[in-house]
């Protein structure tokens, strides 16, 4: 059930305090005591399930019941359109960089900052839906968050960056976060079907991405086993259960 621009806005802030917290703990965790190949391939299985569960729970049955096929699939091509974009653009700001050997890692900085910006809207649209479909969305993005805090710091830190610096820039990308729930939110509150639609579907759209071509791809490049393999599914039912509960 749609909540109002006031209600969604209040929901929406209490959410996003979590995945915002995990930005942050990510990024210290990185600098404190980074995880190993097989850790952080068992953290990435685990959170391509989260996510994939919350898509198939919460995001499709949600975008079904709102019954405006041409907006979700407009919707859909939009988030297709923009996540392929942006992966390219981040790939070739990232071979850019490499060709100089020098300064910050920009595209995939960029990359990262959209990303958070979408996960926030997807906050904020489950606010605006109703408490139990934001609690399992955040429940979902906050795991994932988590790891992108790990891997961005990680990330800076190997390009010459200080640990606290490190840890800044990747708390302020987290942040990011909070401005699209709350922009989502506001946006969003007793918003009608046809644009629910079109950012519900959008939003899958760039969970899918997330999945297939991020998390699931890293996590392939460390030698797969049957604990790496079983935490996909862990991730999966986790999500699975809570939203039964």
């Amino acid at each position: 059930m749609v909540t109002g621009p006031g209600g969604a806005i209040a929901q929406a802030a209490v959410f996003v305090v979590f995945p915002v917290a995990a930005a942050i703990l990510g990024s210290v965790m990185a600098v404190l005591r980074p995880p190993g190949p097989k850790a952080t391939s068992a953290v990435q299985h685990f959170a391509a399930g989260v996510v994939l569960a919350a898509l198939a729970g919460e995001v499709l049955p949600d975008l079904r019941n709102e019954g405006s096929l041409p907006w979700a699939v407009t919707g859909f091509a939009a988030g297709t359109a923009v996540m392929l974009a942006l992966g390219a653009f981040g790939r070739a700001l990232e071979r850019k960089q490499e060709s100089s050997g020098t300064g910050l890692p920009v595209g995939f900085l960029v990359a990262v900052g959209i990303d958070l910006l979408l996960d926030g809207l997807l906050v904020g649209l489950g606010a605006a839906l109703g408490a139990q479909q934001g609690l399992i969305l955040t429940i979902a993005l906050t795991i994932e968050i988590l790891f992108i805090g790990l891997s961005v710091t990680i990330t800076l830190t190997r390009n010459g960056l200080s640990r606290i610096r490190a840890v800044a820039t990747t708390s302020g990308l987290g942040l990011l976060t909070g401005v699209g729930a709350l922009g989502g939110a506001a946006a969003l509150g007793g918003a009608g079907h046809p644009v629910l639609a079109f950012v519900l579907a959008l939003g899958a759209a760039a969970l899918l991405y997330l999945v297939v071509e991020e998390l699931l791809t890293e996590a392939h490049e460390h030698t797969e086993t049957v604990f790496l393999g079983a935490m996909f599914f862990l991730g999966f039912l986790t999500i699975y259960v809570l939203a039964g509960l």
